[in-house]
């Protein structure tokens, strides 16, 4: 893996431009990593809805709970899926709108500052190992082209949205993903 400095794009992936996103503020260092786990509907995989929410794509009608989130404007930079995939919604030099009202060691709107990783996955269901690896690779790759993210902040939606917000939740192994970053 390796991100293009032209475009803030990793190369070999699936790019899928989503129109959630919007310029940085001036003078905002990319300093952290905000990991979140996503399934659409909620607890099934493999469907293509994340990929269609986040471009602004998805069909109301499909699935009940679709209709309560039709009217959200999400996106994060990057997506991995189940089988290890990854998807880029938004370059790394954009905010993508993945945090929401957040907060990350007394720094507010942690969009401004941050990439966001979409895990598909649930709060209470294991992720897959291949998701592991490709996250650890990825956050390595990061580190290195933006020197500020440091390993105190790679954190969970939940750590920066807390009551708010529960994911990647409890089946995340934040203990495997250490070890595989050390």
């Amino acid at each position: 893996m390796k991100i293009n400095s032209q475009s803030s794009l990793l190369e070999a992936v699936t790019y899928l431009p989503s129109p959630h996103c919007d310029e940085r503020p001036p003078n905002h260092t990319i300093d952290a990593i905000i990991i979140h786990g996503i399934s659409l509907p909620p607890g099934q995989f493999n469907t293509g809805q994340i990929e269609n929410f986040f471009c602004g794509h998805l069909d109301s009608t499909i699935h009940p709970y679709f209709a309560t989130i039709i009217e959200l404007r999400v996106s994060a930079h990057i997506l991995i899926k189940r089988d290890g995939n990854i998807v880029q919604f938004v370059p790394f030099s954009k905010r993508a709108w993945h945090a929401g009202q957040s907060s990350l060691q007394g720094k507010t709107n942690c969009n401004d500052y941050s990439i966001g990783i979409e895990l598909e996955g649930t709060d209470n269901t294991p992720y897959e190992a291949i998701q592991y690896k490709k996250l650890a690779a990825l956050v390595l790759i990061l580190m290195q082209n933006y020197p500020n993210i440091t390993r105190d902040r790679i954190v969970g939606h939940a750590d920066v949205a807390p009551g708010r917000k529960t994911d990647p939740g409890t089946a995340f192994d934040w203990n495997y993903v250490k070890k595989l970053l050390a």
